[in-house]
C-alpha cells in the first residue's frame, strides 16, 4: 500500500508533559468532550439517531448536519481513550454506537433527517437522496462517521461502528462513480474519511471513491455545477487560487494531497502545492487563520486581509493544520509545520476557550467593542451555536496533538513541534526514548535527552521556526506576504553532547547525523526577540500598520490592558520593547510592554497579550494591528 513518505510517530507513544499544552489537553478530555455531548444530548443531535432507529417517537430537531456534530465528538472521545482508558466513557460510546447501527437503514444509508420523516423533511435536503447534495451535507455527515468510526475502532478493537461505517461506504460507492451516479458532495469530508477507511481495511474501492469525488469536481458530467463556493468550478488538478467557503476548501486541499501521497500524481501534487503558494502568499491572516469573509465563510481577493471584519472561522484553522500536516508528510519540508505551528498557536487556540465550555466561531484581528463579529451576534465566546461545528471540531484535534511533535523516515527522525514530555519510537531496530524539556513558546531553550537501545545511525532533524533564521530566511511565515522590520536575529546556537556543534540546515531543519549509542543530551537555543512585522504593500487594509510577535505567538492589544483606545494607538519604530512573563495572568503569559503614541501624539504606556488570550475580560476593544509611525 503507497502511503506518504514520511511517517508520523503516534499520538499514543507521545506524552506532553508541559505547561502550556498539558491543561489544555487535559481540559479537551475532561471537560469539552463529556460537555459537547451534553449540548448534544440537550440539543436533540443525539435523540435524531433513536429517532431514526424506532428507538423513541418525535420529529428531527436541529439542522440537517447536526450529525456530523455527534460524530466528531465520538472521533475525539475515541483518541481520549487511546490516551488513557475510561470504562465509563467506553461504555457511553458504546450505547450511543448502538443508536447510530439502529438509525442506520437496511442498506447502509444513514441521514437521520430523512429517516426520520421522509415526507416532511427540509427542503434544503432534497426530495430524494442524493437530490440536492450541493447543500445537504449528506455525504459530509458520513465522512466524519468514517473518522470517528476508525478512530474508535483502533481505540477499542470493537467494530460494530466500523462495520456502519463501511455498509455505509459500500452503499456509497455502489450509487456513485463512473458509469454510475456522477455527482460530488457540496461540503468535502467524506473524502478524507474514505481514506481512513482505505487505510485501515485495505479495500481499494474506498480509495477509489474519494479520487472519484475529487477528480469529478468542475466536470459537468450531466449536472449542473456548484461553482467556487464548493470549489466545483474547475477540475481540482486545474485550481491554483483558494476560493469559495475555506473550511470546505481546506479539507479538500488535505484529501488531494492524501491522494497525491496514495497515488503519487504528480498533478495532484503540483496543485496542492500551487494551492498552498495562494494560500500562504496571498490569503493568510497573521494568525495562521484563513477565510476573509463573513458572506459565505469563504476566501476573499488576494491580499484582501481584513481586520474587524475578518471571519477567520476556528475550523478552518483546523483544517489549514490538517492540510499543512499532510504536505509535511509529503515532502519533508518545514516551512508547511511553520504554517501549521502559526495556526496552531494563534487562529486555532484562539476559539476554544480555557475553561473548555466556550468558544469563538470568527477569529478577527480587531474589535471595537460594538460590531458583533462572533456568530449568532455576539463579541465574546459562546457556549454554544445552532451551528455548532467549531465546539465540536476542537476536541478532534487536542486529544491527538502529541502526534504532531515527531515523524519518521528511513534513518531520520524528525522534531517538528517544542512541548515538553516523553515519547517511545521505533527506529531501525532499535527503541528511542526522547525526553524534552522546554518551556516554549515562552522560551526557546530547548533540551533534548535521546536514549537508544543499542548503537544505531541515524539524521536527527529539529525544525528551526522561520521566525528563529537569519535574513533573508527569517519571516513570520515563509512567504513574502509579512516581513520583520528587525531583519536581524541572533543565531540558533546547538550543542551535543556538550559540544557546540555547528549549524547544518536542510529544508528549515538543523541535522545531527551520528551513530547514536546510550544516552545523548542536545540543546538547543532559538532566538526569541520581539518582532515588529508590516504586511505586503498589496493588503489595502494594514498599510502602515504593524504588528508585535515573539516565537511563535501573534501578540494583541486588549482594552483590559491599556488605558487609552487601543485601535488608535501608533507604534514609534525607536520605542524600546520588553516582554515580562505574569504567571498570574490568562493562564500564566508573556507580556509586550513599551510605549505608544495614542491619537493626540501623547506617549502612552502599553501592554500586549498573545492573540490566543483575547476576549476573557469583557467587550471592549482588541487589536493586532497598530498604526505606524516611522
Amino acid at each position: 500500500m503507497s502511503d506518504y513518505p514520511i511517517t508520523p510517530v503516534p499520538f499514543t507513544r507521545v506524552k506532553i508533559q508541559d505547561s502550556f499544552w498539558k491543561p489544555r489537553i487535559d481540559t479537551a478530555v475532561n471537560v469539552t468532550i463529556p460537555y459537547d455531548f451534553e449540548k448534544c444530548e440537550e440539543t436533540g443531535r443525539i435523540g435524531n439517531f433513536a429517532k431514526a432507529g424506532g428507538l423513541m417517537a418525535g420529529p428531527h430537531k436541529g439542522i440537517f448536519y447536526d450529525d456530523s456534530d455527534v460524530f466528531k465528538v465520538v472521533e475525539g472521545a475515541a483518541y481520549a481513550l487511546q490516551i488513557a482508558p475510561n470504562p465509563a466513557l467506553e461504555s457511553y460510546l458504546d450505547n450511543l454506537i448502538d443508536k447510530f447501527a439502529a438509525a442506520q437503514e437496511d442498506d447502509g444509508y444513514l441521514y437521520t433527517a430523512r429517516s426520520i420523516d421522509p415526507v416532511n423533511i427540509d427542503a434544503r435536503c432534497g426530495p430524494e437522496r442524493w437530490s440536492n447534495l450541493a447543500v445537504n451535507h449528506e455525504l459530509y455527515n458520513v465522512g466524519h462517521m468514517y473518522e470517528a468510526a476508525v478512530a474508535y475502532y483502533q481505540a477499542t478493537g470493537k467494530r460494530k461502528f466500523l462495520d456502519v461505517a463501511l455498509k455505509n461506504a459500500d452503499l456509497i460507492d455502489s450509487v456513485f462513480g463512473a458509469g454510475k451516479r456522477r455527482d460530488v458532495p457540496g461540503h468535502q469530508e467524506i473524502e478524507i474519511g474514505l481514506m481512513r477507511l482505505y487505510r485501515v481495511t485495505g479495500e481499494q474501492r474506498y480509495l477509489n471513491l474519494a479520487r472519484f469525488f475529487l477528480d469529478e469536481r468542475g466536470r459537468a458530467n450531466g449536472r449542473e455545477l456548484y461553482g467556487p463556493y464548493c470549489q466545483d468550478h474547475m477540475p481540482v488538478t486545474e485550481q491554483s487560487e483558494a476560493v469559495g467557503h475555506a473550511v470546505r476548501a481546506g479539507y479538500m486541499y488535505a484529501g488531494m494531497t492524501d491522494i497525491a501521497a496514495l497515488t503519487g500524481d504528480d498533478a495532484y501534487t503540483s496543485a496542492v502545492a500551487a494551492l498552498w503558494e495562494n494560500v500562504v502568499g496571498k490569503k493568510l491572516a497573521l494568525t495562521g487563520g484563513i477565510g476573509a469573509r463573513h458572506e459565505g465563510e469563504a476566501f476573499g481577493d488576494n491580499y484582501e486581509l481584513p481586520n474587524l471584519t475578518a471571519y477567520n472561522e476556528t475550523c478552518a484553522a483546523q483544517a489549514n493544520i490538517l492540510w499543512n500536516h499532510r504536505l509535511f508528510l509529503l515532502t519533508g519540508e518545514a516551512k508547511y509545520v511553520d504554517v501549521l505551528e502559526h495556526s496552531l498557536y494563534n487562529g486555532f487556540l484562539a476559539g476554544v476557550g480555557m475553561d473548555g465550555r466556550s468558544f469563538f466561531y470568527v477569529n478577527p484581528l480587531a474589535c471595537d467593542g460594538k460590531y458583533p463579529f462572533n456568530r449568532e451576534r455576539a463579541m465574546s465566546r459562546q457556549p454554544w451555536y445552532q451551528t455548532s461545528c467549531c465546539p465540536t471540531n476542537v476536541v478532534r484535534l487536542l486529544p491527538s496533538l502529541s502526534g504532531y511533535i515527531y515523524a519518521l523516515r528511513d534513518q531520520a527522525l524528525y522534531v517538528n513541534l517544542y512541548m515538553e514530555g516523553e515519547a517511545a519510537i521505533r527506529l531501525g531496530g532499535a527503541e528511542l526514548s526522547v525526553a524534552q524539556t522546554t518551556e516554549y513558546p515562552w522560551d526557546g531553550a530547548v533540551t533534548l535527552d535521546i536514549a537508544v537501545s543499542k548503537p544505531t545511525a541515524f539524521a536527527l532533524k529539529l525544525r528551526i521556526p522561520s521566525f528563529a533564521q537569519a535574513s533573508p530566511d527569517g519571516k513570520p511565515l515563509p512567504s513574502d506576504l509579512y516581513r520583520y522590520l528587525d531583519e536581524t536575529a541572533d543565531p540558533v546556537k546547538l550543542s551535543v553532547a556538550g559540544e557546540d556543534t555547528p549549524v547544518e540546515m536542510q529544508k528549515g531543519y538543523a541535522v545531527v547525523s551520528r551513530v547514536w549509542e546510550g544516552s545523548t543530551r542536545l540543546r538547543l537555543s532559538l532566538t526569541m526577540p520581539i518582532r515588529r512585522v508590516v504586511a505586503h504593500p498589496a493588503v489595502a487594509e494594514l498599510e502602515d500598520k504593524v504588528a508585535l510577535e515573539r516565537g511563535p505567538l501573534v501578540y494583541a492589544l486588549e482594552a483590559a490592558d491599556n488605558d487609552a483606545p487601543v485601535l488608535e494607538l501608533a507604534l514609534d519604530e525607536s520605542a524600546d520593547l520588553r516582554a515580562e512573563h505574569a504567571p498570574g495572568l490568562l493562564g500564566g503569559v508573556t507580556s509586550v510592554r513599551g510605549n505608544a503614541l495614542d491619537s493626540r501624539g501623547n506617549s502612552v504606556k502599553f501592554a500586549a497579550i498573545p492573540y490566543y488570550a483575547w476576549g476573557y475580560r469583557g467587550d471592549g476593544q482588541m487589536t493586532v494591528w497598530l498604526k505606524r509611525q516611522q
